[in-house]
């Protein structure tokens, strides 16, 4: 009878660990993401928003390599990875109120970031701009700003696949929220946030294929949400997790 409750207590032990690593992990990822959102705002007033046209992109690159990758969102497609943790974070946190539909978000958004992630983007334009910097015929360059044209179409927020993993990622982001209504683990207010922010940016997504200024008006009115949202989950997470960094931001 002993071994076995030594048995229980180790296994216990080690999911307690469990427990407390991925929260940390998850509630870190939250903190270096609001950084990410707050730098990109300022990014949006100061440089501008992403080039319109593939000729504009290679100009900024070939002008100004370091404005030309951050206004081609290469910071985001670095950043976005700790979505990855941030939700491994939430899973643990939350598979003992509804394991099946957290489990579900969790498929849902690693599905959507992986298609976001899969899609061409600064890094392809950047080697076409280096291209086009030594093409020494027009017709060279003409075939490399078409070839631009289209990586910039097929961008992770242009192309089907960005859009259809943009729906992914919101719709499991709503769905972990809901969960986080049940359970005690997360505040409401939390979970309301959240279902209102991944709602407004899953119309924003879906409303701008077919009303653009649509988009921008729904884009505008989530994006300074998600600091609030990132700093709410983010400090549960570490606080879950007994992190120390918990303690400095409480």
């Amino acid at each position: 009878m002993q071994v076995s409750t030594d048995r229980q207590g180790g296994t216990d032990d080690q999911g307690t660990s469990n427990l407390s690593s991925l929260c940390r992990v998850g509630g870190i990822a939250a903190f270096v993401l609001i950084v990410y959102s707050l730098a990109t705002m300022v990014q949006m007033v100061v440089l501008g928003g992403q080039p319109t046209t593939a000729a504009e992109a290679f100009n900024l690159l070939q002008h100004n390599k370091s404005v030309g990758l951050l206004r081609l969102d290469l910071p985001t497609a670095v950043v976005m990875p700790l979505y990855y943790l941030l939700f491994l974070g939430l899973y643990e946190a939350l598979r003992r109120v509804n394991g099946a539909r957290v489990l579900l978000s969790t498929v849902l958004v690693f599905g959507g970031l992986t298609m976001l992630l899969a899609t061409p983007g600064a890094l392809s334009m950047l080697a076409l701009s280096n291209h086009y910097a030594t093409a020494t015929s027009d017709a060279v360059r003409a075939q490399l700003l078409a070839a631009g044209e289209a990586v910039m179409a097929a961008d992770m927020w242009h192309g089907t696949g960005a859009i259809l993993g943009g729906v992914l990622v919101q719709c499991g982001a709503v769905l972990v929220c809901c969960v986080m209504l049940r359970g005690g683990i997360f505040s409401k207010a939390t979970a309301w946030l959240g279902i209102v922010m991944h709602s407004l940016d899953l119309l924003h997504i879906v409303g701008g294929l077919f009303v653009p200024i649509l988009g921008v008006i729904l884009m505008a009115t989530a994006g300074p949400l998600y600091p609030i949202w990132l700093f709410m989950v983010g400090r549960r997470l570490l606080k879950l997790g007994g992190g120390k960094i918990e303690a400095i931001l409480l």
